[in-house]
């Protein structure tokens, strides 16, 4: 819920910008850098995300391997 907010701040922000209104540069690259932190967790969420199924895919697999070579007896 933060992260939206931010992102809504910093979109506001822009808007000021090109409004005509000059935020300070500080304030326009600060509120670059936490969109550009609010894309790289997104990221980097999915990628956790995909490592976790793949993680769960290979312990089912795993648990197969193990089934069959049971099986095998």
């Amino acid at each position: 819920m933060k992260k939206i907010a931010v992102v809504f701040a910093s979109a506001s922000l822009m808007a000021l910008a090109a409004c005509g209104e000059k935020p300070a540069n500080e304030t326009a690259n600060a509120s670059n850098a936490v969109v550009e932190n609010v894309v790289e967790n997104a990221v980097n969420a999915a990628d956790n995300a995909a490592n976790a199924a793949d993680n769960a895919a290979n312990a089912a697999n795993a648990a197969n391997v193990a089934e069959n070579a049971a099986n095998a007896k």
